[in-house]
């Protein structure tokens, strides 16, 4: 890896731990796991009076592992004070693999006209037309997206009264087929440091699958046009400097061999990626594990986080995620990182 660079040092600071699980929570994985030894199906009592059914909880999801769909519901029951703040106010794409990892995936964008009382469903325009979309950030829309078989979590980057503005950009690094982790984080590293000369503050994550994610905070009323000429702004810059390690080629097909590809075609509305803390329906039962940029280096395994590791990692280092994205970057410094051409300044022209 290549000597680095200068760059700002931004002081670290501790990360926001969620507050402690109520009494409730206790009682809704009791509840979840009698149901799985009676048989699979019942209903669990949520708090404020709410209840849900659930069925099928005995169902493996993750033959390997032998993982069920009551163990994917008890993880996110407890990991619920981190990953719902995360998708908060946010409409979800649901990712359906209702027979677990083995099993066919399917899209759902819509939701029924019938839902459980206390599951979220807000009326999105789309095309020019209102559409009933599941909205997270309360359990019981989390509870029941997993019962309809989505084993993921995917929100938009964008909230319910501000569609058009998304908190943050994402970058996604995509490896070929050949491209090691190692080399993945080998280009997290190289985004990093880009980003920080940009002047931009950014957070990485496991994909949860072979890559990584890094998170550029957006400043308020940014546009998805800003978002995405932010992104490319950074991704271009190590392309170039990484032309046989990095690519910017969407078609496999075209990209050079052995190459990463530095996605930032997620920041559109409506697009969607997988959210800090979820379970991905990757053989393993991987999760999206929130990282300090000191834990991006070439020991990085992740498989590591899991279904199984992820609890106890937060309860040691808190919530990553939220504490990385509440440092924010300015709309300065965002206008300023996008300034080398003017098409650039001409999309950032409406950040205030």
């Amino acid at each position: 890896m290549p000597a680095r660079r200068s760059r700002t040092v931004r002081p670290r600071r501790p990360a926001r731990r969620a507050p402690r699980a109520k009494s409730s929570s206790a009682s809704i994985l009791a509840a979840l796991d009698t149901i799985e030894k009676d048989g699979g199906s019942g209903a669990i009592e949520l708090p404020h009076d709410q209840s849900l059914e659930v069925s099928h909880l005995d169902k493996v999801f993750f033959p390997g592992e032998g993982v069920t769909k009551g163990d994917v519901m008890r993880y996110y029951a407890r990991v619920a004070a981190y990953i719902l703040p995360a998708t908060a106010n946010r409409p979800l794409v649901l990712k359906r693999t209702p027979d677990g990892v083995g099993g066919e995936l399917f899209f759902q964008q819509n939701a029924p006209e019938s839902v459980p009382n206390g599951v979220r469903v807000e009326n999105v325009a789309e095309h020019g037309e209102a559409q009933r979309r599941f909205v997270g950030g309360d359990l019981p829309t989390l509870l029941h997206v997993v019962q309809l078989g989505c084993i993921s979590i995917d929100p938009w980057l964008s909230r319910v009264g501000s569609l058009d503005s998304p908190d943050y950009a994402i970058i996604d690094l995509d490896p070929g087929p050949s491209a090691s982790f190692k080399l993945i984080v080998h280009v997290a590293r190289w985004l990093e440091e880009t980003l920080s000369e940009m002047g931009l503050h950014s957070v990485p994550k496991t994909s949860g699958s072979r890559g990584i994610h890094i998170a550029i905070p957006m400043p308020r009323s940014a546009s998805y046009q800003v978002a995405v000429v932010t992104a490319q702004a950074a991704a271009s810059r190590v392309v170039e400097q990484h032309p046989r390690q990095t690519t910017l080629e969407r078609s496999l097909e075209n990209r050079p061999r052995g190459a990463v590809y530095v996605d930032c075609l997620q920041n559109a509305r409506g697009k969607s990626v997988a959210t800090a803390y979820a379970v991905r329906a990757k053989p393993g039962a991987t999760v999206s594990a929130p990282l300090e940029w000191d834990e991006v280096v070439d020991s990085l395994d992740p498989h590591q986080f899991t279904i199984s590791t992820m609890p106890e990692r937060l309860d040691r280092v808190g919530d990553l995620w939220r504490a990385g994205l509440k440092l924010g970057n300015t709309a300065a410094a965002v206008r300023e990182a996008a300034q080398p051409s003017g098409k650039r300044r001409a999309a950032t022209a409406g950040v205030r």
